[in-house]
């Protein structure tokens, strides 16, 4: 019987096995917006958060089950793409339930 803490993580480690994480740099804001407007549209995801990592560059991060995440994250990509510069897309199935707080 899983108790206290332990049942919460266990509770996290289920809802994330059917979790993804899904990222999209671009050089620059427009393109940033332009992809994530163009992400939450395609698919049934949830922004995560924005940063910006520097030397122009702009993450965004979604999150959602694993198909609704590689679907977000490839529309956001290609609307970025027409106006501007979609640097890196990056998705993680499953990710390990200590690496989601890394985008808060």
């Amino acid at each position: 019987m899983l108790t206290g803490r332990s049942h919460e993580r266990a509770g996290r480690a289920d809802d994330m096995a059917q979790q993804a994480i899904g990222m999209i740099e671009t050089r620059g804001l427009v393109p940033l917006v332009q992809a994530a407007d163009a992400a939450l549209k395609a698919a049934h995801v949830t922004l995560a958060g924005w940063r910006k990592v520097g030397s122009g560059l702009c993450t965004v991060c979604v999150t959602g089950d694993v198909a609704a995440v590689r679907s977000a994250v490839d529309a956001g990509a290609e609307a970025g793409r027409l106006v501007g510069e979609v640097v890196r897309v990056h998705v993680i199935a499953r990710p390990h339930d200590e690496v989601t707080p890394l985008l808060g």
